[in-house]
């Protein structure tokens, strides 16, 4: 048995999530005057499946063997609007970047204090419950 049980694993992958979702989100306001820019977004899932399989690996031994290499890219983002709000071609809509903003800043929060739940309670075990 497992002494964190997966909890805490579990919140890393959250709040790994989260991280980049801020990044993504920063990267959209930053940009929201630039012409031709397309939003971006974050998706868990995708994240997810594209995590699993960065941890294939494979090794060459001819150089007729396909490249494993992965793209620099961010996992799970991607362009999730074609749409321009702006006549230069601009896909930022800052009402819904703000709004995702404050939603990711409360996941972010509530994660940090399951964590720190989480730690207190190991912390009150190891000082034999004082």
């Amino acid at each position: 048995m497992s002494l964190f049980s997966g909890t805490i694993s579990n919140i890393e992958s959250g709040l790994s999530y989260a991280s980049v979702k801020q990044k993504t989100i920063a990267q959209n306001i930053a940009n929201v005057d630039t012409p031709n820019y397309k939003a971006k977004d974050v998706s868990f899932s995708k994240m997810l499946t594209e995590a699993k399989e960065s941890y294939i690996k494979a090794y060459r031994t001819n150089d007729k063997h396909i490249d494993f290499q992965t793209d620099s890219k961010a996992p799970g983002v991607y362009n999730y609007s074609n749409n321009s709000y702006r006549e230069n071609g601009n896909g930022v809509d800052m009402d819904k970047e703000q709004a995702s903003l404050a939603k990711n800043t409360i996941y972010y929060n509530a994660l940090i204090e399951r964590e720190n739940g989480k730690l207190n309670s190991l912390l009150t075990v190891a000082k034999g419950g004082n």
